[in-house]
């Protein structure tokens, strides 16, 4: 592929995005604006900035990778997070009438407005935050660095450069317009892409038949074994629950019916995309089984064997998913560290006329740290499985025990975080430990449930109500939100 024609196309299409992001948050009046658009977004929106995170980095590199050695396994990857959105549907959209602003705030009022559990969820949060951003930076880069023949550590800071701009200039506002807008080019590109690379491949007989039987077996089962399945069904379901970037389309949603109206359709059309990763793997292994590494199966079909024309617009396809979720979990890690890690230091919420600026700041801090992060890993799968496990099987167990079971407190809170945490770094260094689950999500999962469960029960129960709770919590946030209150 000529280089210079899909980096100007590349070019123009990101000035494009910055000039809408910039169109749509011109009017930004606070903080509030800028990090939740002013709690107000309609269904539509909801949905395209939804599909379009979902849709991002692991399915478009990750899954189309996995397929290339897995076949149909390259499936789990969606199946895991269409289940995991249309239980966040069911299970957490109704907390948007608690005005949260982070999860961290969310979990917090679980067990009494409990500072240690927001203070300890607030950096584990924006650890997660900051390790999706950094798969993303990873997977947009590792393919650029294929299409354009550059060194990868320099592709990696162009896609970091190319989303960052119009995030910083129009914040979240901007990220749910161009998310919406990319959303449309990502499904046109796959779903072109798919078409073509099974026609390239000899048709779908000749794709199936250049296929092992293993691959080819229900789901891929019988090459990747059973609990290997299961666990990254598991884990990235565990992703989409206790990924801040989804709670904050719940937070900023007009109601709860949009909240949770936008969930059922993303997951439905979520479940229907699952399947175009798996084929446009095997395609490409029909093509050529012995690339150097899986990860570049989606770009060895667009540069490969696609026309010029139609292999760029399934290139920037693919870097949109990758700038459309990586967006997403830059704003959603600024507003953890505007919510609650400033609080951490400084106690007490910035003061409303530095939140924009200060955010601005923070982004570029943010997206710097996620850089960095990617640069030390070359596995998105590997990546993203283990950063789940560690960081976030904890606050799942968390979200949910809080949501389900009044009972739950702080001690539980806390048992639940850390027994998580050393569960998966036990799967991690214990020798063959990783080989045999697959990834650690399901000890994880499991310890930490337990834990939670044993010692709240074995603790006293919080004397703060939930109503005291969510008072303690909108006091603390006040101070943010009273130009946008004063607005309405």
């Amino acid at each position: 592929m000529n280089s210079t024609i899909f980096l100007s196309a590349f070019t123009l299409y990101i000035l494009f995005l910055i000039g809408l992001g910039w169109w749509v948050s011109r009017k930004q009046q606070s903080g509030e604006d800028f990090l939740l658009a002013g709690r107000g977004l309609p269904l539509l929106l909801l949905l395209g900035t939804t599909v379009a995170t979902m849709v991002g980095t692991g399915s478009s590199i990750g899954a189309v990778g996995f397929g290339y050695e897995n076949g149909w396994a390259g499936t789990l990857y969606g199946i895991g997070g269409a289940t995991g959105i249309l239980l966040a549907a069911w299970w957490f959209a109704p907390v948007r009438e608690y005005r949260f602003m982070t999860m961290s705030e969310e979990l917090s009022y679980y067990t009494g407005a409990s500072k240690i559990v927001k203070n300890v969820v607030g950096v584990l949060i924006f650890l997660a935050c900051v390790g999706w951003l950094g798969a993303h930076i990873l997977g947009g880069g590792m393919y650029l660095a294929w299409v354009v023949d550059i060194d990868i550590t320099v592709a990696k800071v162009i896609i970091a450069l190319g989303f960052s701009i119009y995030i910083v200039i129009g914040g979240y506002r901007a990220v749910v317009w161009t998310d919406t807008i990319q959303v449309i080019v990502l499904f046109f590109g796959f779903i072109l892409m798919v078409v073509l690379a099974i026609e390239q491949s000899g048709g779908w007989d000749a794709m199936i038949a250049a296929q092992s039987l293993e691959s080819i077996s229900f789901l891929g089962i019988q090459k990747t074994g059973g609990l290997h399945a299961i666990s990254l069904a598991v884990v990235i379901a565990v992703g989409v629950l206790a990924t801040p970037s989804f709670r904050q389309r719940i937070y900023s949603s007009e109601s709860v019916s949009a909240a949770r109206k936008s969930f059922i359709w993303s997951g439905g059309i979520y479940l229907f995309f699952s399947f175009i990763p798996a084929l446009i793997g095997m395609a490409a292994f029909a093509m050529n089984p012995e690339l150097d590494n899986r990860n570049f199966a989606f770009p060895f079909l667009a540069i490969e064997v696609l026309p010029l024309s139609i292999g760029v617009i399934v290139l920037i396809a693919g870097l949109s998913a990758t700038m459309s979720s990586a967006s997403s979990d830059a704003i959603a890690g600024v507003t953890i560290l505007m919510r609650d890690i400033y609080v951490i230091f400084k106690g007490e919420i910035p003061p409303r006329e530095k939140v924009v600026f200060y955010s601005r700041i923070a982004l570029v801090v943010v997206i710097a740290f996620a850089l960095l992060m990617a640069l030390t890993s070359d596995d998105i799968i590997t990546y993203i499985t283990n950063m789940i496990a560690m960081v976030m099987s904890g606050m799942f167990t968390c979200g949910l025990l809080g949501r389900f079971w009044p009972r739950f407190n702080r001690q539980g809170a806390m048992a639940a975080i850390i027994g998580g945490f050393l569960a998966s770094l036990a799967v991690l260094i214990i020798d063959g430990g990783n080989e045999y689950w697959g990834n650690p999500i399901i000890p994880s999962l499991i310890v930490s449930i337990t834990a939670g469960y044993l010692v709240t029960i074995m603790t006293p129960e919080s004397k703060i109500s939930p109503a005291e709770a969510r008072k303690i919590l909108d006091d603390e946030r006040e101070r943010m939100e009273s130009v946008s209150r004063i607005l309405e």
